[in-house]
Parts: structure tokens; C-alpha cells; sequence
């Protein structure tokens, strides 16, 4: 008797030690979430008393909030955010705060100045409809899907970009993210139009974004009558011929999304080509945060980009489940491992500082000298994206049910 006491005594202490060395494990992890749930009502209620007209919160400039209009291509990713910190904290205080400025965008939906409604319609809008719909959601996305539907033209096959600039038809990188809401437009409705307008940029792009080493270029522009190259280029990058870092992050999450919807094998090869460049490429062994371009002519006396390592993780998270096992435990692991250098006091802003905003160190437009070394609202997004897909994929190892 007395034997069988101290097996039961003994296996409950090794119980205990196994809770409590998987709770060590996950630390990092609690205090992202606490700290991000806390920025983000932090933030709010220092926006209380601004307008509606002018009250999306993007960056940091002098000291202060840079606040844009609905119409910029960040709007969407302040409500997007306050929705997954709200889905990883179930504190109703951010979904009410996410359904309040989600609320805000829905005259976008009508809006053709650009390409990024997906950005600012389906991060916001998408994300409320998953978690606490309301009956006009999904029209919303609809009418938002048919006005970036407005920007293509079957004779190049790709979504305009820009409307500035001296070139003829723009199309950028981050363009690929926006496909995502088309084809979620064609499952809702069963009409074929939006995923096969999605299709075609995703093709083109890739025929024409990419080189020999699956790196991309920024800007390529068409000829507008017939669809053909008119140059190839950066706005943002280094240099025309570099490696801009969010153009890699956006060009491996743009093809892992695309392959989800159509299981295309060309985008999934695509999507593990960069993936590839971006992990032999990291600033060291032991470091997975890139500076801002890869080919920057100074590192490392260069700055960081939290963003495109946020982007990245969340990719490669998605990436882990499509593929051989080996390859998607190196990717989950590369992931994982983003995720908890972002989630260190090297970049993680702490509760009541930075604004509110949850990262440090990101870079809009270095050439460009704007918000660069600054927190960016994006950059945010990604990173609760990520942390969100880092548990769910947590949790299904740990229960396979799941």
C-alpha cells in the first residue's frame, strides 16, 4: 500500500513537472497576447476623441500618431488586429473596439483608388466575419470584391496597382495579398469571375515577378493595349535588381494563400522557392529578423524589418501544412522561431509605451526616409496572424482530434 502511495505521489510530481516545464515553454507566448490585448485597448482609448473621418492609426511621426483616412491601404489592419487579439484573449472589450472602427470602412466597399481592399476591407471585415458577424458583412466583401475587380484589365490579365507615377500600368508585389477576399468572393457567391481574375494575376505575376532565385522585383509595369513588360523595377526596394524583405514576405504568404484556394502545384513550388531564399538568407544563425532589403548596401549597419518578419512567420506557418513533414517542421520551427525573437524586449514594445502599437523596428519606405525604424500597423497584423496560426497548429499536434 504504502509502495503504491509513493507511485501515485511520485507520478503526480513528474505531472506537475511536465505542466509546468510546458507552461515555461509557452511563456513568451502569454506574454505576447497580455502585452498585445493591452496595446491595443491602450491605444484606443487614446483615440477616443478623434474624428471618424481621420482615426486609423498607421505609424508613429514626430513623436505622434500618424493618423490616415479610411481610404489608405492600412486602414483595415487596426480593426484586423483588435479582432485576432480579441480571438486569442476573449476579451469583448477589442472585439467591441474592432466592430467600431470595422464599422468606419464601410463606404470603402465601393471604393476603386486602389488595389489594397483587400487589405483594408477583408483584414477588418473578413476577420469580423469569422468571429462575430453581422448580417451586412459578407455584402460588404462582395461590393468590395467587384470594385478591385474595377482595377483589372483582360488585356494585360493583372490588377492595377497605382494611379501615380510615369508608369503605364503598375502592378506591385504586395498585389498578391489582395486575391485572397477574390477568392473568398467566388466560394461565397459561386460565381467563377473573381477567382478567375485572382488566378490570372497570380499567373502573370509570377511569370513576371520573379527571378532566376525566386526573388522579386517590386514594380513591373505593362503596356496597357497589349499586356506585354514595359520595365521592371523597385519603388521601395534598394535597388531595382535587389531583394526588398516585405516583397519576399509578401510573394511566399501571396502563393502559400493562392495554392490554399486552388491547390495549384506551380504556386506551391513558388511559395517553397522563397521560402527558401528568405531562410538561407536570414542575418545569421540565430537571427530571422531581416534587414529592411536583402541586398542593402550598408549591413549590418542597416535597419530592421519587423514587418516582413511578421508577414514571413505567418506565411511559413500556413506553408508547414502543405508539403513533406520535414520540410513543414523546418518551416514551423523557422516560424516558431521569428515569433519568439519579435516577442523578445528587442522588439516588443512594452504595456503603455510605443503608442500602443505592439512591434518595434519595422521600415515603410526607406528611400524614400518614410517610418522607417518605426512601429507600423501592418507589421502588428502579421504578427497576431501568426501568433494565432503558432497556437492553432500547437494545439492539433498536442491533440490530433483537434
Amino acid at each position: 500500500m504504502k509502495n503504491k502511495l509513493l507511485l501515485a505521489v511520485g507520478s503526480m510530481a513528474l505531472l506537475t513537472a511536465c505542466d509546468a516545464s510546458k507552461g515555461n515553454e509557452m511563456a513568451w507566448f502569454d506574454h505576447a497576447v497580455k502585452t498585445s490585448g493591452h496595446q491595443l485597448l491602450y491605444m484606443a482609448e487614446q483615440l477616443k476623441n478623434e474624428p471618424d473621418t481621420a482615426c486609423f492609426p498607421r505609424s508613429i511621426k514626430e513623436g505622434k500618431y500618424r493618423l490616415e483616412h479610411p481610404t489608405d491601404w492600412t486602414s483595415g489592419f487596426y480593426p484586423g488586429s483588435m479582432w485576432l487579439a480579441y480571438e486569442l484573449t476573449g476579451d469583448e472589450a477589442l472585439a467591441k473596439e474592432a466592430r467600431k472602427y470595422t464599422d468606419r470602412l464601410q463606404d470603402m466597399q465601393y471604393y476603386t483608388g486602389n488595389h489594397d481592399l483587400g487589405f483594408m476591407m477583408f483584414c477588418s471585415y473578413g476577420q469580423g466575419i469569422r468571429l462575430k458577424p453581422e448580417p451586412t458583412d459578407s455584402l460588404i466583401l462582395i461590393h468590395s470584391s467587384e470594385s478591385l475587380c474595377s482595377r483589372f484589365r483582360p488585356e494585360v490579365g493583372l490588377i492595377r496597382s497605382w494611379d501615380f507615377g510615369e508608369w503605364s500600368y503598375p502592378v506591385i508585389i504586395d498585389n498578391m495579398m489582395n486575391l485572397e477576399m477574390l477568392f473568398w468572393a467566388s466560394e461565397q457567391t459561386n460565381n467563377p469571375k473573381y477567382r478567375e481574375i485572382a488566378i490570372s494575376h497570380a499567373d502573370k505575376t509570377l511569370k513576371n515577378h520573379f527571378r532566376e532565385d525566386m526573388t522579386s522585383y517590386h514594380v513591373v509595369s505593362y503596356l496597357a493595349d497589349s499586356g506585354e513588360v514595359e520595365s521592371k523595377g523597385t519603388f521601395q526596394g534598394y535597388a531595382d535588381s535587389s531583394a526588398w524583405a516585405r516583397g519576399q514576405a509578401w510573394g511566399v504568404y501571396g502563393y502559400t494563400m493562392c495554392y490554399r484556394f486552388t491547390k495549384q502545384q506551380s504556386y506551391l513550388d513558388a511559395a517553397h522557392k522563397i521560402a527558401r531564399f528568405i531562410i538561407d538568407h536570414r542575418p545569421s544563425e540565430n537571427d530571422y529578423v531581416p534587414y529592411w532589403d536583402y541586398d542593402a548596401p550598408n549591413i549590418p549597419n542597416e535597419p530592421r524589418d519587423a514587418s516582413a518578419a511578421a508577414v514571413t512567420a505567418s506565411a511559413l506557418l500556413e506553408l508547414s501544412g502543405y508539403g513533406d513533414k520535414k520540410q513543414g517542421e523546418e518551416y514551423f520551427r523557422y516560424a516558431e522561431h521569428i515569433l519568439k525573437q519579435l516577442s523578445s524586449d528587442d522588439y516588443l514594445a512594452q504595456e503603455g509605451e510605443n503608442h500602443g502599437f505592439i512591434l518595434l523596428h519595422s521600415v515603410g519606405s526607406f528611400p524614400h526616409d518614410s517610418e522607417i525604424d518605426t512601429p507600423l500597423n501592418y507589421a502588428d497584423y502579421y504578427y497576431l496572424e501568426a501568433l494565432k496560426r503558432y497556437k492553432d497548429l500547437k494545439e492539433k499536434s498536442e491533440n490530433p482530434s483537434y
